[in-house]
């Protein structure tokens, strides 16, 4: 009697190893986009912050900076302009060393 053959990638040890796969692939997805989220709220909420400690000083922002500062997700570059936010007399004095 003949048995029909039966392919590896057919096999179900193939599948379950192949879904293995999967899952662990859809898992560091789901970790990086996590991260990726995490990163991205910290630059909104670190952008906020210039943005806020500039109208606590009573420092007019034009659409242009606050554009700016709102786009940017560098979460060095954000920490400078924080920084300059504290001594700035206008809202572009933030990019001035840029």
């Amino acid at each position: 009697m003949m048995m029909p053959i039966q392919y590896f990638w057919r096999h179900p040890l193939a599948e379950e190893v192949r879904e293995e796969g999967r899952e662990e692939g859809r898992e560091e997805g789901r970790e990086e986009g996590r991260e990726e989220g995490r990163e991205e709220g910290r630059a909104e909420a670190l952008a906020e912050t210039i943005l806020r400690i500039l109208r606590v000083r009573d420092i007019d922002v034009p659409d242009d900076v606050r554009a700016r500062v709102e786009a940017c997700r560098d979460l060095d570059q954000l920490v400078r302009w924080s920084e300059r936010a504290v001594h700035a007399a206008r809202a572009d004095d933030l990019f001035a060393l840029d």
